[in-house]
């Protein structure tokens, strides 16, 4: 139903166009041009600069701030980085302008921004982006949708597959329930606009069939999928792996398939692949197991063609770590017998022994503990807390690139760590080992470490706002700082909740890049696992220690949101 209203007489409004109008609460822009009355939302809607301010030529409104173009009549835009403006319905009656300011819209709002959303990863636009995770969110839809349409982009649209774009798009989504619901959904514009950027200007990832056939066991696609990727064959690995989608293999099943092939050789890519193998698990748990057969794929290509770290010398000399793994990797099947049946508790001074000098004895402290019944979780979760102490105990006057070495190991352990919470398969603890040398590779970057800071009791309240000020400025001195007032919030009984809403906070306002936002997540996940509270402290005072020497920066991507926000709410930019 219609409900036209009258803006004035047509000679008038013929003589004084553009000219703005007020109807049912909405201003619009009326335009007169060869013979005909058109009106428009008068906000530009890629920056809400009024378009009466703007020209018409040949029938296209221009705007004059970022020159964006629509068709006059109908409100489509001639360039992607704009959204189509509004149009109203315009009659003339006896000489007086009529406009209706409610016509139908041709498609509801959660659709229009699933579109605009899909658009602007497809031209890598963050405004655009961010306008659509807002719209999706105000329209009230689930963090799954953006997530899936993020999921299904990234997946089909990089040859390469699954890269540092999805892995930051599963971290946010992992973070979600620690964020303020203010800062949720930046989370989830943050990890779609790194999958855009990621995808930008690269082919597309041309799919495999699976192979055919339904008569073969899971173990054996299990066996040519290790052999597949053994000699770099990525397609063959994928159409491998394609069959065992088919064939219904469950997620614990798929899981063993990329752990064996991922530790057939020594930590990967410096610990990428295999947190990219558990962060894409991880994805489909929250967008659903049916999409399993777009989104694993994608990590074939990188997990073929990985740098395996015995071809690297710092494996090989001056000990040849890489050969000792090997070696306790051959002793798996004696030492799982021996520990049949047995429950290992965690000896006191484990984790200062996985952080000793000696990988030989780092290694006999892992494989005595498979003896005497230890599994790969408990062990895994052990290694992360080393690897937490060398993040916690870095020191500054290290080369600042060496932040990634032990953020690496860090989320390496953090990722062995959840597929070990899907899967027992045997190859988990090769991981471990591997997690457990890199550690030992690490050590000289805590030399001499920085003592952890002592949990002082403080007033939570203070010791939070110190802080936050430390990232507020660029200098060494703040990395400490930063350690001492996470412990002492802590320690004075602040809410660990609150802590980490802040430190997502400061995260997320920051050009943070992809190892900020692994570390703060896989800090969050392991402080949640840990075993008691003097273990979880390590991990937030070492991720408050990596933000504070990765803070601040420029916070372009925040200013790009907040924009997006103003927008939303209606706010003049250009008068700001």
């Amino acid at each position: 139903m219609t409900s036209f209203e009258c803006v004035g007489s047509a000679a008038e409004l013929r003589e004084a166009s553009p000219k703005v109008v007020t109807v049912g609460g909405r201003t619009i822009g009326l335009f007169h041009h060869e013979g005909a009355f058109h009106a428009v939302d008068n906000r530009c809607p890629h920056m809400g600069f009024p378009l009466t301010d703007g020209s018409v030529d040949d029938g296209i409104l221009t705007c004059p701030w970022h020159h964006a173009r629509f068709e006059l009549s109908c409100g489509d835009t001639f360039d992607p980085f704009a959204d189509d403006v509004r149009t109203f319905p315009v009659e003339v009656r006896d000489g007086e302008v009529y406009v209706d300011p409610d016509p139908p819209r041709a498609v509801d709002p959660a659709t229009h921004w699933r579109e605009r959303l899909e658009h602007g990863l497809r031209e890598s636009l963050t405004l655009v982006v961010d306008k659509a995770v807002i719209g999706l969110d105000d329209a009230g839809i689930d963090p799954t949708v953006p997530l899936t349409i993020g999921a299904e982009f990234g997946t089909a649209y990089r040859r390469d597959g699954w890269a540092s774009g999805l892995t930051t798009l599963s971290a946010m989504a992992n973070l979600l329930p620690d964020l303020r619901p203010a800062d949720r959904r930046r989370a989830l514009a943050v990890g779609l606009g790194t999958v855009a950027d990621d995808c930008a200007g690269e082919p597309p990832f041309f799919v495999q069939d699976p192979l055919s056939t339904d008569q073969v066991s899971t173990e054996r696609l299990r066996g040519w999928f290790r052999e597949t990727v053994e000699v770099r064959d990525s397609d063959g690995a994928e159409r491998v792996l394609r069959a065992a989608i088919a064939a219904d293999a469950d997620p614990s099943a798929l899981a063993s398939m990329f752990v064996a092939a991922a530790t057939d050789h020594r930590y990967l890519d410096s610990g990428h692949r295999l947190d990219f193998v558990n962060k894409a698990f991880e994805l489909l748990d929250r967008i659903g197991w049916e999409h399993a057969d777009a989104v694993l794929p994608s990590l074939v290509p990188g997990l073929a063609d990985a740098e395996r770290a015995e071809e690297r010398s710092s494996w090989r000399q001056p000990i040849d770590v890489a050969s000792l793994v090997e070696s306790a990797s051959d002793e798996l099947p004696a030492l799982h017998e021996r520990g049949a049946g047995e429950t290992w508790t965690e000896p006191d001074g484990f984790v200062d022994r996985l952080l000793g000098d000696d990988p030989h004895e780092i290694v006999d402290t892992l494989t005595d503990a498979i003896a005497a019944g230890a599994t790969a979780r408990e062990l895994a979760t052990a290694v992360a807390d080393a690897a937490a102490h060398r993040v916690a105990q870095f020191g500054t006057a290290n080369e600042f690139r060496d932040w990634n070495t032990v953020h690496h190991t860090y989320t390496y352990a953090n990722a062995v760590c959840g597929l070990a919470a899907r899967t027992d398969t045997p190859e988990l603890y090769r991981a471990v080992f591997d997690g457990a040398v890199s550690v030992y590779l690490d050590r000289f970057l805590n030399t001499p470490p920085i003592p952890l800071p002592d949990p002082e009791s403080r007033d939570p309240e203070a010791a939070l706002d110190d802080l936050l000020e430390t990232f507020e400025v660029e200098a060494d001195e703040t990395v400490g700082q930063a350690g001492r007032h996470t412990a002492a919030y802590l320690a004075g009984g602040g809410d660990p909740a609150r802590l980490k809403r802040a430190l997502g906070e400061v995260l997320l306002r920051e050009d943070a890049g992809f190892h900020p936002r692994q570390n703060v997540e896989a800090a969050f996940a392991q402080y949640d696992a840990a075993s008691d509270e003097g273990r979880r402290r390590v991990h937030l005072v070492a991720t408050a220690r990596y933000l504070a020497a990765h803070t601040p920066t420029r916070r372009e991507g925040e200013q790009t949101f907040r924009i997006a926000e103003r927008l939303n709410r209606g706010e003049a930019i250009h008068e700001a």
